[in-house]
């Protein structure tokens, strides 16, 4: 399918605005029916879960209705969805959980590639226990991280292996199938960051090997909240701390007191307007599967019309390198700082931060220590005009 990328742009009010945005990495545009969405939830008569009153009633459909669209966008089980306020939260939560058994003889791997919420809270469970933190690199030369650095890494003693879908800060997309077989022939789980990918590829959960998958809906359209997905009879064998009258049924014992209806109905507004791309007929994961690819298709289209522009730049590095990549590109610039550039195109209208955004040991691996580069991302609303506008502003900054 083709993406019909003017019907796309029309569903977003933000864009009437007049800017150009390539900051959909740090949290993409919302479209207005996720905005319905979340209104005529708060709106309608709504309470605490149940199956009496109409109240109840709604709650529990928004709730079910969330689950069973986050397994579709991501091929899990739907009664292994967990809602929190964010993946840093829900990765934070189950460190805790996962890391309860381990001891001086345990060892986790996390990898210099990922966001800092997929290393600090392996980095301190493993501390908190006396387990050890065992560290892959990716080559900075390509930006690669290759499955043999990682299982150079892993033993008998390997518990856990944490690795991201896709670098949100160089884009890379690991090939995380086969470090995951890796991990699960020593008999290790895998928890992949999938809060980058979810948002520019069609993803399948079992197909890369997730033990434990989470992504952030306000990265693909949605609201911001987190989710996690995994095996139902995974997560019946961890037990969280909860409050005692809290029920100990999966998924809901991972979910901290009341959910936030609102926003897991804008969630499901926003899975439902991404395979509404695909058209109206036929079953939600399919139409899914086929528009994320169109999407995918569109975006590198646009990404390689970008580093076809900047290649002419003088002085302009490009640090996104790896063959298989998202649209995400992070640039320098000799002798200038990424973040005049970023502050130069804000004033033309043209939203590129500057900065690491939270992949701080990506950056320092780089060489480009904690203030990392100018990052220029891509999301479903973006076209020629707004890469126009782009290329025109960097010209302009690099000739000042």
């Amino acid at each position: 399918m083709t993406l019909d990328v003017a019907a796309v742009r029309a569903s977003f009010p933000a864009l009437t605005a007049g800017y150009a945005h390539f900051d959909g990495p740090g949290g993409s545009q919302t479209p207005d029916v996720v905005a319905q969405a979340v209104a005529a939830t708060l709106t309608a008569p709504i309470a605490n879960r149940g199956s009496v009153t109409e109240a109840e009633r709604n709650a529990d459909a928004v709730v079910r209705g969330a689950r069973q669209a986050v397994a579709d966008l991501t091929g899990g089980d739907p009664g292994g969805v967990v809602f929190g306020r964010s993946a840093t939260t829900l990765t934070y939560e189950l460190s805790r959980v996962l890391s309860a058994g381990w001891g001086p003889d345990d060892e986790v791997v996390v990898t210099r590639l990922d966001h800092d919420a997929n290393i600090r809270p392996w980095v301190q469970a493993a501390a908190a226990h006396g387990a050890t933190v065992r560290w892959a690199d990716f080559d900075p030369a390509t930006g690669e991280l290759d499955p043999a650095t990682v299982g150079a890494l892993l033993s008998e003693r390997t518990r856990l292996v944490a690795v991201t879908g896709a670098s949100n800060l160089i884009g890379t997309r690991p090939d995380v199938a086969a470090i995951t077989a890796l991990a699960h022939r020593v008999g290790a789980l895998t928890w992949v960051d999938g809060v980058h990918l979810t948002a520019h590829a069609p993803v399948d959960v079992a197909a890369l090997g997730a033990d434990f998958y989470v992504c952030s809906p306000y990265k693909f359209l949605g609201p911001h909240c987190g989710c996690l997905v995994a095996a139902p009879a995974l997560l019946e064998t961890l037990h969280p701390d909860k409050l005692l009258p809290s029920t100990d049924a999966v998924p809901e014992r991972f979910e901290l007191g009341t959910l936030p209806y609102e926003q897991l109905a804008g969630t499901t507004a926003a899975i439902d307007f991404l395979a509404g791309l695909a058209g109206p007929e036929g079953e939600r994961r399919a139409r899914l599967t086929a528009s994320m690819a169109a999407l995918e298709e569109h975006e590198d289209r646009l990404r390689e019309r970008i580093e076809e522009g900047v290649r002419e730049l003088p002085g302009v590095t490009v640090w996104s390198r790896a063959a298989h990549r998202t649209p995400t590109l992070l640039l320098t610039f000799a002798g200038r700082d990424a973040a005049d550039a970023y502050r130069f195109l804000a004033g033309r209208g043209v939203n590129a931060p500057a900065g690491s955004f939270y992949a701080l040991e990506a950056s320092r691996h780089l060489g480009l220590g904690d203030t990392g580069g100018l990052r220029v991302g891509l999301a479903p609303y973006n076209d020629d005009a707004d890469v126009d506008r782009l290329l025109a502003g960097l010209r302009e900054f690099i000739g000042n």
